[in-house]
């Protein structure tokens, strides 16, 4: 099992690195209690592997506990833990700048001023700070920029990118799946509808694919399909993309959009996590 316990500054992200690590199928948790630590990581090396990436946020939301986290570390040093601490920090200026951008109260100073409370928990932090594994500023990171960084530190080059696609196709006269991200038109495709022996077939037929594929057009767009979202596919992921919603259409969503969208998906399957669905496949 691994555990990575996110700490810091508040204000400095450690909810957005959690939701990162979540959107890398990593196990997460708010606001941890420290004194739970050792107990739900136990828990979680007992589940048999069905919880094998485990991230949790502590912070000084919790306290008077927080002080037991060096306890709670030494607990997991005890039980062999493969355990990492990510720090987050951010300065004084941002801190302060974020807080007033959301007109929240910092948890340290709830009645006083943002830099007193910055300040008390500088101080509180101290201590786990030199324990950190990786030690993250902030400060000058977009969104984007501390998710490529999560994945940066977190990310094992034997998984998959972690961003999904989900391939679909449609009809056109039943209108385009509005969570669309790409759009593919192929009605300009022979159109099988109009041979008598295909027309009550599918693109799941053998027939219907081979009468489709026998022209040079359908070759050559196909070719330039599976060529074009490879290349999109590392910019979609250094952006911190999740999910890619490639739609296919052709008139009624029965033959040439569902062979398409089946010869696109037996291409990309091996290399990124690829779902597909035939949206009109059975309406006539």
């Amino acid at each position: 099992m691994k555990l990575v316990i996110v700490t810091g500054l508040s204000g400095a992200g450690r909810t957005r690195a959690l939701r990162c690590l979540e959107d890398m199928n990593w196990y997460c948790v708010d606001n941890m209690p420290p004194i739970l630590i050792s107990k739900f990581t136990e828990m979680c090396i007992q589940s048999q592997g069905k919880l094998s990436k485990v991230a949790m946020v502590v912070d000084v939301r919790s306290g008077d506990a927080f002080s037991k986290i060096g306890e709670e570390i030494e607990a997991l040093k005890q039980m062999d833990c493969n355990y990492e601490i990510l720090f987050l920090d951010a300065t004084d200026e941002v801190i302060i700048s974020r807080y007033k951008e959301t007109r929240r109260m910092h948890p340290m100073s709830p009645m006083g001023r943002t830099l007193d409370g910055i300040a008390k928990e500088r101080e509180i932090l101290k201590d786990i700070k030199s324990h950190a594994t990786h030690i993250v500023d902030t400060s000058k990171l977009t969104p984007q920029q501390l998710k490529k960084c999560m994945r940066d530190l977190f990310f094992e080059e034997n998984e998959t990118t972690g961003i999904t696609i989900d391939i679909l196709s449609f009809g056109f006269k039943y209108g385009i799946p509005l969570d669309s991200d790409l759009v593919f038109d192929v009605r300009f495709l022979p159109n099988p509808f109009y041979v008598t022996r295909l027309k009550p077939l599918t693109g799941f037929d053998r027939e219907v694919e081979d009468y489709i594929m026998q022209y040079d057009q359908s070759n050559v767009f196909c070719n330039k399909l599976i060529d074009m979202v490879r290349f999109l596919m590392p910019y979609y992921v250094e952006e911190g993309k999740g999910n890619l919603v490639i739609s296919i259409g052709c008139t009624g969503g029965r033959h040439r959009s569902v062979t398409i969208a089946r010869i696109l998906n037996n291409a990309l399957e091996n290399e990124f996590i690829c779902h597909i669905n035939h949206r009109d496949i059975n309406k006539r």
